[in-house]
């Protein structure tokens, strides 16, 4: 079995003249998530806590260097993260997002790494990532610098959650669900309170309307089930989780 990383070598550890040393080959790996509310048995946090951990194990089982991981998303929206009526959520605006993380991003091209890694934990953070990147590619920003980027549920096989999630409610009603309960029940297990609260209508895919009925969509800032899960199922995710980055990174580059 393999052990929890909690100590990997990061970023922010190097002072300034050793980061051009440390950059020749390196692969940085960065997270990226959010604070938003996760119903009333999970921790703001979720978002960033599990893309957290995920770079934390891959860093120490390929290699290469953990950013500081990102702690403000895009705006939640009511059909797949409960909205912002919920208290405790905070965001930044759409167009300020894409802008904050381009800048991140060309501070990073300057480094020249081998490989940027960017895994994402909040739903609606995805397409403005990839806009990001994308602007950035085309300012050709990173010409010797492989850049991969993905939101860790995709990389969750539909066998996997045939097998372990029969009636599987669909990413973006995962929302506070049986994945992400199960995941900080065995990441962060004294953060996870004991109610397992439950929606019985999770909001259709794709479908948005105003004016929003916030009760309709959830009362309690759940859009699916959290009934079921436990630390055994979210370390067996976690696994499936980092494998897939692995399996992603073939062989990189490994710190010397």
């Amino acid at each position: 079995m393999r052990q929890r990383a909690t100590n990997v070598p990061r970023y922010g550890d190097l002072t300034s003249a050793q980061v051009r040393r440390a950059m020749d080959g390196a692969t940085l790996v960065w997270p990226v998530g959010g604070l938003e509310q996760h119903g009333p048995h999970l921790p703001l946090s979720v978002d960033l806590d599990i893309p957290d951990a995920v770079a934390r194990q891959v860093v120490a089982e390929t290699g290469g260097l953990l950013l500081p991981g990102q702690p403000f998303s895009a705006r939640s929206l009511p059909q797949s993260g409960g909205g912002l009526h919920f208290p405790g959520t905070v965001h930044l605006g759409g167009s300020t997002f894409i802008d904050y993380l381009t800048d991140c991003l060309t501070s990073l091209a300057r480094l020249r790494p081998a490989r940027l890694v960017v895994i994402n934990g909040h739903y609606e953070n995805e397409g403005l990532l990839f806009e990001a990147i994308d602007d950035c590619a085309q300012a050709t920003l990173f010409p010797d610098t492989e850049v991969l980027a993905f939101s860790w549920w995709s990389l969750v096989a539909d066998e996997w959650l045939a097998e372990h999630i029969p009636h599987f409610p669909g990413w973006h009603a995962e929302h506070a669900g049986l994945t992400e309960t199960s995941l900080m029940m065995y990441l962060r297990p004294d953060t996870v309170r004991a109610e397992r609260p439950s929606h019985d209508a999770p909001p259709p895919a794709g479908v948005y309307r105003h004016p929003v009925d916030v009760d309709a969509i959830s009362d309690r800032g759940v859009l699916s089930s959290a009934v079921g899960a436990s630390a055994e199922l979210g370390e067996r995710l976690f696994r499936q989780l980092v494998d897939g980055v692995v399996d992603l990174l073939g062989k990189p580059p490994r710190d010397s």
